[in-house]
């Protein structure tokens, strides 16, 4: 990443940056064009306006998974409802869907997701499909070229995979119209001038997302290696993070942590903990001392 543009601190974003953020995240994305491209800072702000964009009735959430879509959707109005059968996503006004999910990496198939849009369509219903885990999981599961459909919504996080949360960077692919909606109700400056520079620039980038997907996937490997000589049984996940099941996972958390080692535990899955991939060599090191010293690692 080169030195950041100065009129990106000094000034305000300029409509020709966001357009041209727009058609770089079509192309990186698979979007059909730069008008289904709609910029915004963070995936949540988004939910919030699409949640509020239909009619306070029934939404089905796809569960377990991330909690706050549930949370913004009740919040609209909506009567929530979890459901771990993709065909009852048909039924409801609204359907969300985490894929790959968050915390467990479940994939869901295309055609799956596509048959529920079918049903939702026919009833003026619509599908948002988070694909913040995208990139790291099963790219060819993606909705992304089929936002034609005023019936499906695909929520693209930047933050995710490049490892810059806080720049506040995402994307959602729509119909046109539904798109011009959207960018109407964020206004006319929807994101900053740094996150214009820096999201375009690293979307580009196709030679390095290569190269990052490669290496997020032989540190997952090392990471299952690890995970299983400990013991722990790996039950799902993605190229960024772990989930294993463990009988003592409250017990790990505990000792994990008193080595400065933190990893996610969960109150409805207590024997279920998330492992994040570990950055520099002596991180990695840190969690195999902590594991062994916990008493996980077999001799």
């Amino acid at each position: 990443m080169g030195s950041l543009p100065s009129d990106a601190w000094t000034e305000l974003p300029q409509p020709e940056g966001l357009t041209r953020l727009a058609e770089i995240a079509a192309r990186t994305y698979g979007a059909p064009s730069p008008a289904h491209v709609v910029a915004a800072p963070g995936s949540q702000i988004m939910m919030t306006l699409l949640a509020g964009s239909v009619a306070p009735d029934r939404a089905a959430v796809l569960g377990p998974t991330y909690a706050e879509h549930a949370r913004v959707a009740e919040l609209c109005g909506h009567k929530v409802v979890e459901t771990s059968d993709t065909g009852r996503l048909g039924d409801a006004a609204l359907a969300i869907v985490v894929n790959p999910n968050n915390p467990d990496g479940r994939v869901i198939q295309r055609a799956a997701l596509l048959s529920a849009a079918e049903h939702l369509q026919r009833r003026g219903g619509r599908l948002v499909v988070d694909e913040a885990f995208m990139e790291a999981g099963a790219p060819a599961e993606s909705l992304a070229d089929a936002v034609g459909s005023e019936s499906i919504v695909v929520l693209r996080s930047f933050g995710k995979f490049y490892g810059l949360p806080g720049l506040r960077l995402s994307f959602a692919l729509a119909s046109p119209n539904l798109a011009r909606c959207l960018a109407a109700a964020l206004g006319p400056w929807p994101v900053s001038g740094t996150a214009l520079a820096i999201g375009a620039e690293a979307l580009a980038d196709r030679s390095w997302s290569n190269a990052a997907r490669a290496s997020l996937e032989a540190a997952s490997t090392r990471l299952d290696a690890l995970l299983a000589g400990a013991g722990l049984k790996v039950i799902g996940g993605t190229f960024l993070f772990r989930l294993v099941q463990a009988p003592n996972a409250e017990a790990l958390f505990r000792r994990l942590g008193e080595r400065g080692v933190l990893v996610r535990r969960f109150e409805r899955e207590p024997e279920w903990l998330r492992f994040g991939l570990p950055g520099a060599e002596s991180d990695w090191q840190r969690l195999e001392a902590a594991l062994a010293t916990s008493g996980m690692l077999r001799s």
